[in-house]
């Protein structure tokens, strides 16, 4: 089958429909290039805008950046990476504890060696697989599954852990990942999408 670089009337229809389609459900940026405004969130703004500040916010296990959460034998909340990670500098492996009602309990933070050959604001595994089951151990029988938790931030050695509370330019609120800041979260909190 050959194809041809002509396009027929049907085709051109079809193509201006989907065009339409994808204007409709996406938006247009604000200037009209084509570009991604950065002072925008990089979700939907109409499906997900929120101006009021999240006091809880849902995290999902998943395959990709959240393979840990859920709730420890002692019924409290958890929240495990080895992703954890300065710019350019050093990796920890970090266990954030909620008490049952989802308020903040504490953070377990270990520094380990960062994966070489990473570009320096990219997360990965630390390649910790030890630390990450002793402290899974820790939590007794645990069940991997949602948990809705208030977002907090505590100092440890002079760099940040938790969920910052952030905003972007156009007043929608999130809420990011530290050290690191690769997840991110925002409205509706549900904890079913993310940017990483």
């Amino acid at each position: 089958m050959k194809i041809s670089g002509a396009v027929g009337p049907v085709a051109a229809g079809a193509l201006a429909v989907a065009v339409l389609v994808v204007l409709a459900r996406f938006g247009s940026p604000p200037d009209g290039t084509g570009a991604a405004d950065p002072r925008q969130p990089p979700h939907s703004r109409a499906a997900h805008a929120s101006d009021q500040r999240p006091d809880r916010f849902r995290i999902v296990p998943d395959d990709y950046h959240v393979p840990y959460a859920g709730t420890a034998e002692d019924g409290r909340r958890f929240f495990l990476s080895d992703e954890l990670f300065e710019p350019g500098g050093s990796a920890y492996v970090g266990l954030f504890l909620w008490k049952p009602d989802g308020s903040f309990d504490r953070i377990e933070v270990d520094k380990v060696a960062r994966p070489k050959g990473l570009p320096p604001g990219q997360a990965a595994p630390a390649g910790a697989d030890r630390l990450v089951q002793a402290r899974l151990a820790e939590l007794g029988d645990y069940r991997l599954e949602p948990i809705e938790v208030e977002p907090f931030l505590r100092t440890v050695d002079g760099v940040r852990f938790g969920w910052h509370v952030g905003r972007y330019d156009d007043g929608t609120y999130y809420i990011n990942i530290e050290p690191g800041d690769f997840i991110a979260y925002y409205a509706p909190w549900d904890g079913l999408d993310y940017d990483t």
